[in-house]
């Protein structure tokens, strides 16, 4: 797996389909084959309080990596990444008495992949408990494997299909990086902090009703 770079792409009130529709035109006249579509999801558990200090563990699948479980332990002062087969799902239905789900904020991203050369391009329709919230774009530039030694021509690449949307800075977990090597674990930490924000932009309206 190369370097690889989520950004968050702006419907402009469009709606998901034909937003996807319109990335999937410039990604297509740029030369690009679409090969099947992606998946990645994320649900999120919380430690009971028999445990003490509460505890957070996200658990992410990725396509990509279909025999691979991904989870992310949040202690309130660091975050933990483990990776592990799929019997790691297995142990969070055995452990429901210790952790357990959140209600309604399952997050999933999924679309077309497409390949171009070095790179791959993943445009992801985000919904958080089945409703749409926002678009998701993800670029793997498959040769290298930090992300110094690529963002200039990552970006150029980018800038060739998103316009002028997108950051020219790095996202903050890559440009914290730049010099490490790049692994699929760094990819899944960026779906969850855009997860993490789509959930949040849910919980807001909720927040603002009158009391």
């Amino acid at each position: 797996m190369g370097v690889t770079v989520l950004t968050q792409f702006p419907t402009d009130n469009r709606s998901g389909t034909q937003t996807i529709e319109i990335l999937n035109k410039r990604i297509m006249a740029l030369g690009a084959s679409q090969e099947g579509q992606f998946l990645v999801d994320c649900e999120t558990y919380i430690s009971s309080a028999s445990l003490g200090h509460q505890r957070t563990v996200h658990v992410l699948h990725n396509s990509e990596q279909p025999a691979t479980v991904f989870s992310l332990l949040d202690t309130g002062t660091k975050i933990i990444p483990l990776v592990t087969d799929g019997l790691f799902d297995l142990l969070m239905m055995k452990m429901s008495s210790f952790y357990q789900c959140k209600k309604q904020t399952k997050a999933e991203s999924k679309g077309p992949r497409y390949e171009i050369g070095d790179f791959c391009v993943k445009l992801g329709s985000v919904s958080v408990s089945s409703n749409f919230k926002g678009i998701l774009v993800e670029v793997e530039y498959k040769p290298c494997v930090v992300p110094a030694m690529c963002w200039d021509l990552m970006m150029e690449f980018m800038q060739g299909f998103l316009g002028s949307s997108i950051p020219t800075a790095p996202p903050p977990f890559v440009q914290n990086r730049m010099q490490d090597i790049y692994s699929p674990i760094d990819t899944i930490q960026q779906y969850l902090e855009h997860f993490t924000n789509f959930r949040k932009s849910q919980q807001t309206p909720m927040m603002m009703r009158p009391q």
